[in-house]
């Protein structure tokens, strides 16, 4: 496949840059696979196209303050962002500055007795660097939430770019399509006989990020950590069995239920026992009988030709352009069908990206 078949031309003035209060006030795209019609709505009424039994799997992951900034011994300026550990001292990190190389000392601004050592250039701004003393504590104080570069508007409220259910740190990139869900929502869908369970995947910033390749396949997906606990695989098994669907919100939330479907085998592995994900992701679609607890690192990159095997319907934000996220979108509505429903979301002037509107593919 060809990178420019997932390319499209957006006016910059659609790319949101605020939040909408309050958060179920965006809108909402329906797209039905069994047709071409789209139907137009607000997210407040999305509860209009699910059904009791039908099961919403959200991610819980909550964004680090992973943004720190600091400076060389020369006073040049250096900003870092966190996107994993690697070891109780050691991350891999974004770095932007000049001369960020093997070696390099980074005094961290506003905690004087905290610094970093370059201990590996990675490819492009790539770096993994040690700490004098271990970070995570620290980035409350230090760090602040970091915003997509496309997003140019100060944020007064760090938590409108944290889902209500975050609550397990790692992300450098909030679950978006899960922004638009309130606490009232959550409990007026649970009171309405839609379940909801949790899933973990800890967002890295390769997931947003175009692909640059000119094909497809050439393009290597970095891993991402994510956890299909027991509680939500029980959850899944009972939707399936009574013929509700699973939902997923957010494509996130897709990888991590298709990751544990290609490592949910019929080996003599009990269903309740969690699965590491310590393999290449290479298993071939089998008839999935029923999912397993994982836990892992996943590499699964879904493009169109995937046989989904979990999920039933999805509720998504719009994406880039040449993203793996547009990517996985096509794969789930179909290609064209779903470029068609973006030129639609231009015309009548959606809000795409982080902050904007949200639709919701049946």
């Amino acid at each position: 496949m060809n990178t420019s078949d997932f390319d499209y031309t957006l006016p910059p003035d659609l790319i949101a840059q605020t939040p909408i209060e309050p958060r179920y006030a965006s809108r909402l795209m329906i797209l039905n696979r069994a047709g071409n019609a789209l139907v137009h709505g607000k997210f407040r009424d999305v509860d209009r196209y699910l059904k009791p039994g039908d099961l919403l799997v959200l991610n819980d992951t909550r964004v680090l303050p992973a943004r720190i900034r600091a400076h060389k011994n020369t006073g040049g300026a250096v900003e870092i962002l966190m996107l994993r550990r690697r070891a109780p001292l050691t991350w891999e990190v974004m770095v932007g500055g000049k001369g960020v190389r093997l070696g390099t000392k980074l005094e961290v601004d506003g905690k004087s007795s905290l610094s970093a050592i370059v201990m590996e250039e990675l490819d492009g701004a790539r770096r993994l660097i040690q700490f004098s003393e271990p970070i995570s504590p620290l980035l409350p104080t230090v760090g602040e939430v970091p915003l997509p570069p496309y997003i140019h508007t100060h944020l007064p409220d760090p938590e409108r770019y944290q889902t209500v259910f975050a609550k397990t740190p790692g992300s450098a990139a909030a679950p978006t399509a899960g922004l638009h869900f309130t606490e009232a929502m959550l409990a007026s869908l649970a009171a309405a006989g839609v379940r909801q369970a949790y899933v973990t995947l800890h967002i890295g910033l390769d997931t947003f990020a175009p692909v640059t390749e000119e094909k497809v396949e050439q393009h290597i997906i970095h891993t991402e950590w994510c956890h299909l606990p027991r509680e939500t695989a029980k959850a899944i098994n009972e939707t399936r069995a009574k013929g509700g669907r699973v939902i997923a919100v957010g494509t996130t939330a897709v990888r991590t239920l298709e990751t544990a479907a290609r490592f949910s085998t019929d080996d003599d592995m009990p269903a309740t026992e969690t699965r590491p994900l310590d393999q290449k992701l290479l298993k071939p679609p089998h008839k999935l009988q029923s999912i397993q607890p994982v836990i892992g690192n996943t590499d699964l990159f879904i493009t169109p030709g995937f046989q989904f095997q979990v999920v039933d319907a999805l509720i998504t934000n719009f994406h880039l352009p040449r993203s793996t996220l547009l990517m996985l979108a096509s794969a789930f509505a179909g290609r064209e069908r779903l470029l068609a429903a973006y030129e639609a979301a231009k015309a009548e002037r959606y809000r795409f990206y982080s902050f904007g509107d949200a639709m919701l593919i049946l």
